[in-house]
């Protein structure tokens, strides 16, 4: 076999080539992009002879990128390692924390050479699959990038205008229609001179309901008395706030274009049917739950790999007379979040998740260990449908968790 480590940068790539007994075959700087990939299919053929493509392994430090679609495209094996394991793996040759390039491409060279059993491969996912992580990621990405603008904006609101913190409270300060009011009405003297006319007009065109009352409430609220700023220091935070209320509805426009893609890959997948088939599962819910976990049929051995890598199984921690079994954190939180979702919205759409999550909770297990504990178990069905290609069956999933039914 031919053994590979590859350290990426933006712009380049160290790799290292070993034969099986760890001799180092060759050493290389190579350039991102197609001449890099080219580059490397030489000293592969010059140093791997006859090989077929499936004896050239590769450890790399991402699992994603035109250049690892490459390598997987050239029928190599090719490991994504986790640059935390690359870094506790160096302290096997020294204990300084030195650190250089080539240094890591002979780390992973090495892991790939002796632990490769312990590592995972990149999964062999379709092109729909891929398609459906990409945009499922950019959306909630997105949301992410909004919540964090929000909190910018309610902070900058609290130094110089709490009350229209007050004022758009039923209407959700990240909302078009209450954000078109901030701009319009930024300081506590143009906000107090809004008229129940311009509010309504805001909120008719966002088609709100119940317009005049919340009409009502904004402009009482605008009309509250509070301390005064210096008018230029007033001025400046207007504008502050006002730069982030235009970015919100931008992010708004986008999470929302976004949303319509997420949907329309997901939907196209020939295992949505099954995704949406499981309880508390809708459209966007299912495409991150199957952008994280892939479509390769072949990644996960069993039901407990599975939620191994999800992060809803317990690790189990045995030293001494010491035992604990305590979350698994160190997990992918993109999966971790949609399973989160799942397990909640299953509560009211599955009776069988209902006693499940009760019973862990009458074991005196609080809501959130409840919670993962019941996103365990719907991981595990979710396995045994997709290894079946059946959908969601609500006796079948749960005949192994049978309880008395309420009188």
């Amino acid at each position: 076999m031919l053994l590979i480590g590859d350290d990426w940068a933006e712009d380049h790539h160290d790799v290292e080539l070993q034969d099986e007994t760890g001799r180092r075959l060759a050493a290389a700087n190579l350039p991102e992009g197609v001449a890099g990939i080219a580059r490397l299919h030489e000293l592969i053929a010059r140093h791997g002879g006859e090989l077929d493509p499936g004896d050239v392994v590769v450890g790399i430090e991402t699992d994603r990128g035109s250049w690892v679609q490459a390598l997987i495209a050239s029928g190599y094996q090719v490991y994504a390692i986790n640059p935390r394991q690359v870094a506790r793996f160096k302290e096997r040759y020294a204990s300084s924390g030195a650190k250089s390039d080539k240094g890591d491409a002979h780390a992973l060279a090495d892991m790939v050479r002796i632990d490769r059993d312990r590592l995972r491969p990149v999964a062999g996912d379709s092109d729909q699959a891929q398609a459906v992580k990409v945009v499922a990621r950019a959306h909630q990405t997105l949301i992410w990038e909004r919540t964090r603008t929000f909190q910018r904006l309610r902070s900058t609101l609290r130094e110089y205008f709490p009350a229209a913190l007050t004022a758009y409270a039923d209407l959700t300060l990240t909302g078009t229609d209450a954000l078109e009011l901030l701009i319009k009405a930024p300081t506590p003297a143009t906000g107090a001179k809004l008229t129940r006319t311009q509010v309504t007009t805001v909120l008719a065109r966002h088609r709100r309901r119940n317009r005049e009352a919340k009409a009502a409430t904004v402009q009482a609220a605008l009309h509250e008395r509070q301390p005064a700023l210096p008018e230029q220091v007033t001025t400046a935070y207007a504008a502050a706030a006002t730069a982030h209320a235009r970015l919100i509805i931008a992010l708004n426009e986008q999470i929302a274009a976004m949303e319509e893609q997420v949907k329309a890959h997901f939907l196209k997948h020939p295992d949505a049917e099954i995704y949406l088939s499981m309880p508390g599962i809708a459209e966007i819910t299912g495409a991150r739950v199957l952008a994280e976990f892939g479509d390769d049929p072949t990644r996960y051995a069993s039901a407990k790999a599975r939620k191994n890598y999800a992060g809803t199984s317990p690790v189990t921690r045995a030293s001494g007379k010491s035992h604990t079994v305590q979350a698994r954190y160190v997990r992918n939180n993109r999966l971790a979040d949609a399973l989160q979702t799942q397990a909640f919205c299953a509560l009211r759409a599955s009776p069988g998740a209902r006693r499940y999550y009760d019973k862990q909770r009458a074991r005196e297990a609080g809501y959130n260990p409840a919670l993962r504990q019941l996103g365990n178990r719907l991981v595990g069905i979710l396995h045994g449908c997709l290894k079946t290609r059946t959908t969601y069956d609500e006796a079948t999933a749960w005949s192994h968790h049978a309880y008395p039914q309420p009188a």
